[in-house]
This record gives structure tokens, C-alpha cells and sequence, in this order.
């Protein structure tokens, strides 16, 4: 891919691109909150079951899965610019798509089409927020990925209020799609305009996740099952384990969110001093004691700090594994296609295996094991060396040609 700046002031393009494209993740999260909220209004609609919802549900991981390689082709096709835009009005668009579902088949396809285009629009977000920390010399996929996390609290604020007053989520989706599909779109206007080389090849329209990764791809798996296992069951553990009250238990959840978006608006900074490797390993460390916690707690207020901990350290990894893709290989969609599908493979699976586990075992024998992948960060963290963020300033704004855009 080839880079258009604007040549009397690279500089400037850079940084408008930096804010465009973190606009763009905070869009892309307050769908995902948005939809998030009505999830209830959706099941009574269709007149699911519990199980029957959960298999809805599944197909939007499965939707997400078989689309994510498409992105770089598409990308490929039409430049970064006008692709970022098309696929994020698909996306916020789509939010509609799962509130007129009037049955379980209804439901699926819609699944499958809001995963699909969330899928891609991701890729194409975390291949952009690479090439400009490329150009930075900088670390800020942390922030960008915080961002997604204030958008997904915003998204889910609104829906929450719109919950409470009893709205019909057909109406609320309508409105919510309307308004983030004109942010979104406005946003990705602003980004960096990436365009192939005259003799650069399309990528495939489905290939494998390549070898360089499958090991980086192993790092976001450890984070991203600790996470699902903590959003789906943290509340559990404290109202069945603890015998907390309902309130309590759900302060868990939301502890545990902030401390994970929080971090990720911060953790640039944490990633520009000490490097993404070491980084990423105090960060198992951190996330292990807090399991560690969780494992031992007799105390609601030991849970809810082991949950807390938990979040802050594995909070950055997923955004520093997209980074470490995107910087892997020639192709940075495909790698990133790859490190994603991983990941979101992780979110599917660990909730209903955390689940299994309790129901064979209990609950702590569970978080034993979300403990142990924890851990398992520190122990694979070296696979994020390439071209870490920690120690290749220079380079990198030397490859790029751009003058140093910082103050």
C-alpha cells in the first residue's frame, strides 16, 4: 500500500488521521453497546429460550469469523479510505437487522450478517490505527481500543435509558443506526487514503491466518477468555459463590469493564516507556494475582478487586497483539484477519466452556483455569517483539518519510 499525504504538511494528515480513525473505534464500540442492551427485548420478541438465544448469539462470532478475511481484499479494491467508509455504514446499519428477527432462523441470519460486517469494519479499523502508529513511531493502539471501550459505555448508557423508558428497540436501533452511521461515515472520511501499488497483488478472498499469527494469535486467546469468562460470569461468581446481593454482583461487571477502558486510554503511554513485551508480561503477572484472588476470595470485596485487577492487566494486550500483526508480515489485513478470528474464536468459547467447567466442577475450579491462561501472558509475551513500539521511533519515521508529528 501506497500513502497520500498532503505535501505541504505530512504532518498534519498524520494527526488527522490518529483522531479520525479513534473516532471511528468509539463508533464502531457504541453499536456493540448499543445492541448489547436490548438483548433481553430481542429474546422476548423472537420467543426464545435461553439455550435458543445462546445459539443466536454464536453467529455472530461465526458471521465475524467468515468475514474478517475479506476486509483486505475489499480495502485492496477501493483504497482504505472509501472501504473504511462503506464497511462501517454496513455495520451500523446492521444494527437494525436483529430487532425485526421474529423467530430463532430470523434471528441467526441476522446474527450472521451484524458478525459479518462487524467483522470486517474491524479489520480494516485496526489495519489503519497500524499504519498510523507506523508513522507516529508511537504507541496507540492501547488508546484507540480504550476508545472503543468509551464508545461501547456511551452506546450502552443510551440503550440502558432507552430500556428504562420502555422503548421499542426497533425504534431505538433505527434512531441509534441513523446517527452513528453519519458519525462513522464522516469519521472514516478523515482517514489516512491508503491506495494498493501498481503491481501489488489482491490479497485472497479467504486464506488461512498466516503462520507469523497463530502464536500472536495465542496471546489475544488468553486475554480475550479471561475477558468473556470475567463478563459473563463475574456477577455469577459473587451472587452464587459469595452470596452477594444482585447490585453487588453486578458492580463486579461494571468494575471490571472501567478498569479495562481506563487502562487502554493510558496504556500508550505505559507501552511507549517499557516496550510492548514487557508490557504485556506484568501485565499476566497482574491479571494471575487477580485470579489468584478470585480463586481464594471468601470476601465479596476480594472478588470484586481480583475482577478489577484482572481487567487492568489484560486490558492492553488484544490492542498490542492487532499492532504486532499488522507489523508481522507484507500484508497487514491478513495477518490482522488472523490474530482477530483467533480472538473472537476465544470469546466464543469461553463463556460456555467456563460454564462447563462449573457445572462439572464449580466456579473457582473454573477461574483456576481462566488464572492459569492469565499467566500464560507472561509467558508468551516475546512473540510481540516485532517491531515493538518500545524501540523503534526512529525507524519508523524514517521509513515513513514524515517529518516527526509529535509537539
Amino acid at each position: 500500500m501506497s500513502d497520500v499525504f498532503d505535501e505541504r504538511d505530512p504532518r498534519h494528515d498524520v494527526r488527522r488521521a490518529r483522531y479520525a480513525v479513534a473516532a471511528v473505534f468509539a463508533v464502531h464500540g457504541a453499536v456493540t453497546g448499543s445492541f448489547a442492551t436490548r438483548v433481553p427485548w430481542i429474546q422476548e420478541h423472537a420467543g426464545l429460550g435461553a439455550g435458543q438465544l445462546g445459539i443466536a448469539l454464536a453467529f455472530t462470532a461465526f458471521g465475524a469469523s467468515c468475514s474478517m478475511p475479506l476486509a483486505g481484499r475489499i480495502s485492496h479494491r477501493f483504497g482504505s479510505r472509501t472501504a473504511l467508509q462503506g464497511l462501517m455504514a454496513l455495520w451500523t446499519l446492521s444494527l437494525v437487522l436483529p430487532s425485526y428477527a421474529p423467530n430463532l432462523y430470523a434471528l441467526c441470519l441476522a446474527m450472521f450478517a451484524y458478525g459479518a460486517s462487524a467483522g470486517m469494519a474491524d479489520v480494516a479499523m485496526n489495519a489503519l490505527g497500524v499504519e498510523v502508529e507506523r508513522l507516529l513511531g508511537r504507541s496507540i493502539m492501547s488508546g484507540l481500543h480504550g476508545m472503543w471501550s468509551a464508545g461501547a459505555l456511551i452506546g450502552s448508557a443510551a440503550g440502558t435509558l432507552a430500556a428504562h423508558l420502555g422503548s421499542d428497540a426497533r425504534l431505538h436501533f433505527a434512531l441509534a443506526a441513523a446517527v452513528l452511521t453519519v458519525l462513522g461515515v464522516l469519521a472514516a472520511g478523515q482517514v489516512l487514503d491508503l491506495q494498493p501499488a501498481e503491481d501489488e497483488e489482491p490479497p485472497p478472498r479467504f486464506a488461512l491466518p498466516p503462520r507469523s499469527a497463530l502464536l500472536i494469535g495465542a496471546v489475544g486467546f488468553c486475554a480475550v477468555f479471561a475477558e468473556g469468562a470475567s463478563l459473563d460470569w463475574s456477577a455469577v461468581f459473587l451472587r452464587d459463590r459469595l452470596d452477594s446481593s444482585a447490585g453487588l454482583a453486578a458492580a463486579s461487571t461494571t468494575g471490571f469493564m472501567l478498569t479495562m477502558a481506563v487502562a487502554r486510554i493510558a496504556g500508550d503511554a505505559v507501552v511507549n516507556r517499557f516496550g510492548a513485551v514487557r508490557t504485556v508480561r506484568a501485565g499476566g503477572v497482574l491479571s494471575a494475582f487477580g485470579g489468584l484472588l478470585i480463586v481464594v476470595a471468601g470476601h465479596p470485596a476480594v472478588a470484586m478487586t481480583g475482577f478489577a485487577l484482572l481487567g487492568l492487566g489484560i486490558a492492553v494486550v488484544v490492542p498490542l497483539c492487532f499492532a504486532a500483526a499488522g507489523r508481522s508480515g507484507p500484508n497487514p489485513s491478513q495477518a490482522i484477519a488472523g490474530v482477530a478470528t483467533i480472538t473472537y474464536t476465544s470469546g466464543l468459547v469461553a463463556p460456555s466452556l467456563i460454564g462447563g467447567v462449573a457445572q462439572a466442577t464449580n466456579l473457582v475450579v473454573s477461574f483456576g483455569l481462566v488464572t492459569v491462561l492469565a499467566f500464560g501472558l507472561a509467558v508468551l509475551a516475546g512473540v510481540l517483539r516485532t517491531g515493538d513500539p518500545g524501540g523503534r521511533r526512529e525507524v519508523s519515521r524514517q521509513a515513513a518519510a514524515v517529518p516527526d508529528p509529535r509537539p
